[in-house]
């Protein structure tokens, strides 16, 4: 896995947790690898997988049967949805909205920009 220096690892590998649920890898109730097979999918530390999977836990978007493993919660995919839209909001849309007025982009661009990705998608 190639990592980003702008955020912590375990939060880029929490975000490839996230992902493999949202894309049906792995479903409601289902088993994850382990702590360290994850760590071994994306070479890292077992630590470094652990501290992913604690906070994913904290999100309640994965938990635990103790001596059997972590599985996906029920409705993991509503929480991760609301998580990111609520980071998205949070931080990337204060940045992307600095970028626009500094550098000139009307709402009305935007709006346009935006109505054309939507068709194609």
């Amino acid at each position: 896995m190639n990592f980003k220096e702008a955020k912590a690892i375990y939060l880029q590998i929490a975000d490839r947790i996230c992902d493999e649920i949202l894309l049906g890898q792995y479903k409601e109730e289902e088993r994850i690898p382990s702590v360290r097979e994850y760590a071994a999918i994306v070479e890292v530390n077992a630590n470094t997988a652990m501290r992913s999977f604690d906070y994913l836990q904290s999100q309640e978007v994965i938990y635990n049967k103790r001596g059997i493993g972590y599985f996906v919660s029920v409705g993991a995919k509503k929480k991760i949805l609301s998580l990111r839209r609520k980071t998205f909001l949070k931080e990337e849309l204060d940045y992307f909205f600095k970028q626009l007025y500094t550098l000139g982009i009307s709402a009305d661009e935007i709006a346009e920009m935006y109505r054309e990705y939507s068709k194609q998608q």
